[in-house]
C-alpha cells in the first residue's frame, strides 16, 4: 500500500511538472505580424513575399502581396527579414512583453548591387568561331527545311497548338506578378502614349492580321452547323 502511495506521488509530481513547463512555454509564445515597408524612397511602398525566418527555432514565413505578415514566435528570438534587392534586417522580439500579440513596422532599405559584365561564347575564341562558321556545310534542302520551319504561319500554327509546360505557365505567372508589383501606388501607363505600341499596330495593320481576324470570324458565322446525327 505505501508503494502505490509512493508511486502516485511520484506520477503527480511529474505531471505537475509537466503542466507547469507547458504553461511556461505557451505563456511564452505571442502572436508577432505586422507590415513590411520600403523605407527607401519618401513614399512607403509594400514589399511583397519577404521572407520571415526565426533563427532559433527554424520556422519561418512569407509576406503576402500588401506586405502583411503573421507567425508565431518566442520572446527574446530573432527575426530575420530578407528580400532579393534590399538588405537584410534582424528584429528582436522584445522579452518583457505582457501580452501575447506584437505588431511592428519593418522597414527595409533598397541594397543595389551592379555585377560585372558577363560575355558567354559557345567557342573558346573568336578565331574558333570563325573556322566552324566557315567549315559548316548547309545544303539546300536545310535551306529549305529551316525557310519553312520558320514562315510566319508555321510558326503562328505552333504557337497555336503546342501546349505550355509547367515552366512557361509559371514564367508567365511571374511576368504578371512583376508588372503588377513594378505599378503599385501608381497608374499604370496607357499604350495609347506608347510609340512602341502604335508601331506594333502599324506593322499588324500592313501585314493585313486583323483582316484575316474578321475573315476566320465571318467563316466561323458561315461554317454550318451539323446536327445531332452527323448530317
Amino acid at each position: 500500500m505505501k508503494f502505490k502511495y509512493l508511486v502516485f506521488t511520484f506520477l503527480a509530481f511529474l505531471m505537475t511538472n509537466e503542466m507547469s513547463a507547458q504553461f511556461e512555454r505557451d505563456s511564452n509564445l505571442i502572436q508577432l505580424s505586422g507590415m513590411i515597408l520600403d523605407g527607401s524612397n519618401e513614399e512607403l511602398m509594400p514589399i511583397p513575399y519577404t521572407n520571415i525566418f526565426i533563427k532559433d527555432s527554424g520556422r519561418g514565413t512569407y509576406s503576402d502581396f500588401s506586405g502583411f505578415f503573421s507567425i508565431v514566435a518566442e520572446k527574446g528570438e530573432d527575426v530575420e527579414f530578407s528580400a532579393i534587392g534590399y538588405q537584410t534586417v534582424i528584429f528582436t522580439v522584445p522579452d518583457s512583453l505582457t501580452d501575447q500579440r506584437y505588431s511592428i513596422v519593418q522597414l527595409m532599405t533598397q541594397d543595389t548591387i551592379n555585377l560585372p559584365e558577363a560575355i558567354v561564347f559557345p567557342w573558346p575564341s573568336r578565331e574558333h568561331f570563325k573556322q566552324e562558321f566557315l567549315a559548316m556545310d548547309v545544303t539546300a534542302q536545310m535551306q529549305q527545311r529551316a525557310v519553312a520551319s520558320l514562315a510566319e504561319d508555321a510558326l503562328a500554327r505552333m504557337r497555336n497548338t503546342v501546349p505550355t509546360d509547367g515552366n512557361e505557365s509559371s514564367d508567365f505567372y511571374l511576368r504578371q506578378q512583376a508588372r503588377n508589383y513594378y505599378h503599385v501606388g501608381q497608374t499604370p501607363p496607357m499604350n495609347i502614349f506608347s510609340p512602341v505600341a502604335w508601331k506594333q499596330f502599324f506593322d499588324a495593320w500592313k501585314k493585313g492580321d486583323f483582316k484575316r481576324k474578321k475573315e476566320k470570324e465571318k467563316k466561323k458565322q458561315d461554317k454550318p452547323k451539323n446536327n445531332a446525327l452527323g448530317f
